[in-house]
């Protein structure tokens, strides 16, 4: 039962951000598609914007062929304007880690789960969510840390089953 909880909370690769996943790691990975997490991963939770050089890396990401959509639990009202700002489609209120949105996802994308992966900054949500969808997992650090309580506190609780070992942290 452990074990099975412990697998559970365990990304399948744990990466600094998005920006490291290039053609090289993609080939390595077996990866066509991905399903993208808004807030955090692409852009700074609530900012209009995204992150500096998630636009181009989503313009080499299109260039590769790689079939992406972004997953949020965030709001249509937060979610619309920056998804179509970068041009990617996307399910808003994903209720992650349910499997709904994550499967609804894979399903729109059209390839194999193998081929797949969910990129996310959040255990409790992203890694979860797509470990119970069947699908590979990408933990990526936080292009900032959140200075709110919650996000603190979350970030603490997300320490106490996944040990950060910067050693072990996948590069380019």
């Amino acid at each position: 039962m452990y074990s099975e909880v412990n697998i559970l909370f365990k990304p399948t690769i744990w990466i600094k951000n998005v920006l490291s996943i290039n053609e090289d790691f993609l080939n390595r990975h077996g990866l066509k598609g991905l399903i993208l997490d808004l807030d955090n991963t692409l852009s700074m939770h609530g900012s209009p914007a995204a992150e500096a050089g998630v636009e181009q890396w989503l313009a080499d990401m299109r260039r590769l062929e790689i079939k992406m959509t972004v997953v949020s639990n965030n709001t249509r009202k937060r979610v619309t304007p920056l998804a179509r700002e970068l041009g990617l489609e996307f399910i808003a209120f994903g209720c992650k880690p349910l499997p709904f949105g994550i499967g609804k996802a894979a399903r729109t994308l059209g390839l194999p789960k193998k081929n797949i992966a969910v990129v996310g900054d959040q255990i409790f949500t992203d890694v979860i969510g797509g470990n119970i969808s069947g699908i590979k997992t990408i933990l990526v650090e936080p292009f900032h840390l959140e200075d709110k309580w919650s996000f603190k506190f979350k970030r603490k609780i997300e320490n106490a089953v996944f040990k950060r070992d910067y050693s072990k942290l996948e590069r380019k």
